[in-house]
């Protein structure tokens, strides 16, 4: 399986002179700064709301863990990956000077054929490994939520998980990576950096070491993928479209999250639960390879009828 990288020079040689690493420090710290406020903004005036409105859902008497794992958290703590673009907007007019756009790709606008792809392949593959984790594991029971409220929920979640996994792709594939990949050659730079920043993040302090080490392994192997997709693709659709399909599978059909399970039809086993072994650890990490294998294969093998690619459409 070979991948050409033509477009993704295209896509590296976008940037303009003001693509310079202090200048990469500084638009990034813009990012944290207003990303850090919008999740504080979520955090106390939707804790507020929690207590004053007394609104649905856990009353341990940990007011702001109450209100994260209520319904109305899960959708409010969505919301704030929206200081993400908001930062991004502001980054890339004040330190670089270019719009927006320029991060989707070299022609600024986002393939809509390969993000469609990279949305049903992950699809496909997410079920095939949800199978794989039933038989390691297979306490599965229905959720809380009516099958009305779930279709009631279903656009907003779409949405709500579009946001969330869109700034994360245009901050580590587009972003950083795209800059990092202007000013250096070696992708154990400008591909590596961003994606041990981006597997970091999905660090449990509730789950156990190993439990955390077969999750970052998987992470890890997904990040990799769809840094691969834009490096294939010149391109953030079909990483976009992957993204968004993985998140959609653990909000809406199977959460293995407590914290997340409030509008999944099943929820499994939460991976930050007890009972796990080190030998489950090793399956679930196996587990996840395979699947983001799978997923390459299907996205970017020559005879797949998924195969992204350069010439896919865009949406304006």
């Amino acid at each position: 399986m070979t991948i050409e990288n033509a477009a993704f020079e295209r896509y590296r040689r976008s940037p303009n002179e003001k693509t310079t690493l202090p200048r990469l420090l500084c638009g990034t710290a813009i990012v944290i700064a207003f990303w850090m406020a919008a999740t504080a903004v979520v955090l106390f005036a939707g804790t507020y709301a929690y207590i004053v409105w007394r609104l649905p859902g856990p009353s341990t008497g940990k007011y702001m863990q109450d209100f994260l794992a209520s319904p109305i958290g899960i959708l409010s703590a969505l919301t704030s990956f929206a200081g993400i673009w908001i930062g991004l907007l502001v980054a890339m007019r004040l330190m670089h000077g270019e719009p927006l756009s320029a991060l989707f790709g070299a022609t600024r606008r986002v393939a809509r054929g390969d993000f469609l792809k990279g949305l049903v392949a992950v699809l496909i593959t997410s079920l095939f490994s949800e199978v794989l984790l039933y038989w390691l594991q297979p306490e599965i029971a229905r959720g809380p939520i009516a099958l009305s409220s779930w279709l009631l929920f279903l656009v907003p979640i779409v949405l709500l998980a579009l946001l969330q996994t869109s700034s994360e792709e245009m901050l580590f594939r587009g972003y950083l990576l795209r800059a990092l990949a202007y000013r250096f050659r070696s992708p154990l730079i400008w591909a590596a950096l961003p994606g041990l920043l981006f597997t970091s993040l999905h660090w449990s302090s509730a789950s156990t070491l190993a439990i955390n080490a077969c999750v970052l392994v998987s992470i890890g192997a997904f990040a990799l993928l769809l840094t691969l997709l834009v490096y294939a693709t010149g391109n953030l659709g079909a990483g976009l479209g992957a993204h968004l399909g993985n998140n959609l599978t653990g909000f809406l059909l199977i959460s293995h999250q407590e914290g997340y399970n409030s509008f999944a039809l099943l929820n499994a086993k939460p991976l930050e639960g007890p009972g796990w072994t080190n030998w489950d650890a090793v399956l679930i990490a196996a587990i996840g390879i395979v699947s983001t294998l799978l997923t390459m294969l299907l996205l970017l093998h020559r005879r797949s009828p998924l195969k992204v690619g350069a010439s896919g459409q865009s949406l304006p």
